[in-house]
């Protein structure tokens, strides 16, 4: 598990990563991580339905609260951000309709605002774009998709730097969504190939269109 870490950690420029047992294990790890009650998020409304429904349906019985913004309307984001804000999430391109978005300028925002910034970058991959290069403080993969490679494996990763991941290994320690050593060693073998796949993808992709 370490030394896909490791590897993954190289892959997004992040001075740590950290598996899990599932994508949607590192988003809710992450979320209940850093949000407590009377705290508020905001989320795009182009994002994956359960990260969406967790956001705004579970995190209420905590008192955490959610609000939604149009994907790519900047100014409503910023307009959404209250004193209580403590995260803005999204997606870069986004499940489903691949919408892209500015994240220089997401990350911008959030800085002036003193929020962090969450993107699941998972249609991305390392190979086509690393958001932590762009200011972006954590990036979330569900690597059973493009990491993985072979449909046959689960497990999420979320990358970052500095104490922040600390804190957040802590917590996945105590929730227990960790990923398994046969898993990790699944998630080592794509990775291999990963550049690869994603490359022939793109070319493949651009013919179509």
């Amino acid at each position: 598990v370490s030394a896909v870490e490791a590897k993954l950690a190289t892959l997004e420029g992040a001075e740590e990563a950290l598996l899990f047992a599932s994508g949607m294990a590192a988003v809710t790890t992450v979320l209940l991580s850093l949000l407590s009650s009377g705290t508020h998020l905001v989320i795009t409304d182009d994002a994956y339905r359960r990260t969406r429904q967790f956001c705004l349906n579970f995190l209420k019985r905590f008192a955490i609260e959610a609000t939604v913004v149009p994907m790519g309307d900047y100014a409503g984001l910023e307009a959404a951000i209250r004193p209580t804000t403590r995260l803005i999430v999204s997606e870069s391109p986004t499940n489903p309709y691949l919408r892209v978005l500015d994240l220089p300028r997401l990350a911008d925002i959030g800085r002036r605002h003193q929020v962090k910034t969450l993107i699941d970058s998972t249609f991305g991959t390392p190979i086509n774009q690393r958001p932590l290069n762009q200011g972006i403080d954590l990036v979330i993969h569900s690597a059973t998709k493009y990491l993985g490679g072979h449909n046959d494996l689960l497990a999420g990763v979320v990358c970052g730097n500095g104490a922040l991941m600390a804190h957040l290994r802590q917590q996945l320690w105590m929730l227990g969504a960790v990923c398994d050593p046969h898993n990790a060693f699944l998630l080592g073998r794509g990775l291999k190939t990963l550049a690869l796949r994603v490359n022939r993808q793109n070319e493949n992709g651009l013919r179509v269109a």
